[in-house]
């Protein structure tokens, strides 16, 4: 029998990370949810931003989510399920969204939370988030008239907005508190307030995040927990060590791919290894085109030349994923375009296309010297791949690692980089996931996790621009497939993997992923069973 992804998280594992419990529904009384307990929560690398009203940073993602909300969660189909906002209209013509909000929710510090956070948010993330300027691109307003409910008013459709709203991709912030600092600034510690299950309570650099339950939280007597320690691990083999002596109880991506099955059979731990919704993972290698040399064609292909995806696969994550040779993601099959395959690895093509564009080899064998930078998230394996697979044809990559914060400053506001080995989610929809990386109106000096390459193509914007807001989805499937045809033939970028998602948890931790955000949800749900 093949069970859907809601039927699998609804059924926990109970002796073993090889055997399944009864669903839910069928579960003992003992084992119904119970209140207590810490969750000791493993991350990695040291967080550069906690709140995604302004960065669609993993920690942002991830972090804030604890703290502040969106109007919508969604389950394993995507279908939103009520937060912040209660009920919801769209207009036929798809240009009015009219939300209803929670009545009686507070802020952290007491103040009650109205439309007016709402339309402030909405405007800050359309001013400010990388993914949110196309998100809320068509939005010319946002009515309140009165304090429960807020109306959207777009001057074109957008078709993934409804999609859109989780605490993780379009937060919901405090007004009083965000519109004293500029929108390219993060709040300070006192100022991260929420309406979460959560309160911020302590960030030790290098060391720890502290929460403690929000004892006025809207849905009491929610959450169950009564505190979430974060602990910043930032060896892989600590954090492996940390789940199997028990200091740790959860972590996503936390360990070395060779651990796995080590850890799988640990009775004490479950993996799993869904790939959410809600991320559409992706990995891409993008070109600065401002660097004269990678503005020939036949340089960008001959470095897609010389990479072998399934080897990359196979050697950086163990199989754990799939090739993904386009820059819609493989695990968006309603917007892949299957005919687009992954460039031959063809190394000997690659040196005649280097000849070609008068790069021979020199002294010791080298035609250009490159920096190749590394977003941190990314196993150190990937960029020495990536280096040794460009030193076969000649091209000598110094391979730049950065903390997270660097990293941004050096790509994307500095510009200082020749190569970056990426990883820009898809998310749930291409609009926001894969748009940014290519639309040339998306380029800006500073603007985290964008158009990296500076890449500009009147008619790639023409068909960005058109599958944002074409509402028949077999027109808006056929404007993405054409987009897909042009990055790959012009090698704009060369698209990778996309790896799994893995979480590991201790037995007792329960409820940690109930819909498609995974990790990014709230944890109101999460709850510790004292007998595991």
């Amino acid at each position: 029998m093949s069970l859907s992804r809601r039927q699998f998280h609804q059924m926990l594992l109970a002796t073993s990370a090889a055997s399944v419990l009864l669903p839910e529904v069928a579960r003992p009384a003992s084992d119904q949810p119970v209140f207590g307990g810490t969750l000791n929560w493993v991350f990695f690398p040291e967080p550069s931003a906690i709140i995604a009203i302004n960065t669609s940073s993993g920690t942002g993602q991830t972090i804030g989510t604890k703290i502040n909300e969106g109007l919508f969660t969604y389950d394993y189909d995507l279908n939103p399920k009520p937060v912040l906002a209660t009920n919801w209209t769209i207009s036929p013509d798809g240009l009015t969204y009219t939300f209803r909000l929670r009545a009686n929710v507070k802020w952290h510090d007491g103040k009650p939370f109205t439309s007016d956070d709402v339309a402030f948010s909405i405007l800050r993330l359309r001013e400010a988030h990388p993914r949110g300027r196309a998100t809320f691109a068509n939005v010319v307003r946002v009515e309140t008239p009165d304090p429960l409910t807020a109306i959207l008013i777009l001057s074109k459709p957008a078709p993934f907005l409804i999609t859109a709203l989780s605490g993780a991709e379009s937060p919901i912030v405090p007004k009083h508190i965000y519109e004293t600092f500029k929108p390219s600034e993060q709040p300070k510690l006192e100022q991260t307030i929420g309406t979460g299950p959560f309160i911020l309570k302590e960030w030790v650099p290098g060391s720890h995040l502290l929460f403690i339950k929000n004892p006025n939280y809207w849905d009491a007597p929610k959450p169950y927990v009564d505190r979430l320690v974060m602990r910043i691990i930032t060896d892989p083999s600590a954090r492996a060590a940390a789940l199997e002596t028990g200091q740790v109880d959860i972590g996503a991506n936390p360990v070395p791919l060779a651990d796995l099955e080590r850890l799988k059979a640990n009775p004490q731990l479950v993996v799993d290894t869904t790939t959410y919704a809600y991320s559409g993972p992706q990995q891409q290698l993008f070109f600065n085109l401002e660097t004269k040399v990678f503005q020939d064609r036949r340089v960008r292909l001959a470095v897609a030349h010389a990479l072998d995806l399934k080897v990359l696969l196979d050697v950086v994550y163990l199989g754990y994923g799939s090739v993904s040779p386009s820059p819609v993601s493989v695990v968006l099959p309603k917007f892949y375009n299957p005919k687009i395959e992954a460039w031959p690895f063809d190394p000997a093509l690659s040196e005649r296309l280097l000849d070609e564009a008068g790069l021979t080899r020199g002294e010791g064998g080298i035609r250009l010297k490159a920096r190749l930078t590394v977003n941190p998230f990314h196993l150190p394996a990937f960029g020495d791949f990536v280096k040794q697979a460009l030193r076969r044809i000649g091209i000598d990559a110094d391979l730049q690692r950065y903390d997270l914060a660097t990293y941004l400053t050096k790509v994307y506001k500095d510009r200082n980089f020749d190569l970056v080995i990426e990883s820009l989610s898809n998310v749930f929809d291409p609009t926001l996931g894969v748009q940014r990386a290519y639309w040339s109106k998306n380029f800006q000096l500073g603007l985290p996790f964008s158009n990296a390459a500076h890449y500009d193509n009147p008619e790639v914007d023409r068909l960005l621009e058109a599958a944002a807001v074409e509402r028949d989805e077999a027109k808006r499937r056929d404007l993405w497939f054409r987009f897909q045809e042009i990055i790959h033939e012009e090698v704009a970028s060369v698209d990778l993997v996309a790896p799994a998602g893995i979480i590991v948890a201790a037995k007792k931790v329960r409820n940690f992923a109930p819909g498609a955000e995974g990790l990014n949800g709230s944890f109101a749900d999460l709850w510790i069973a004292p007998d595991a």
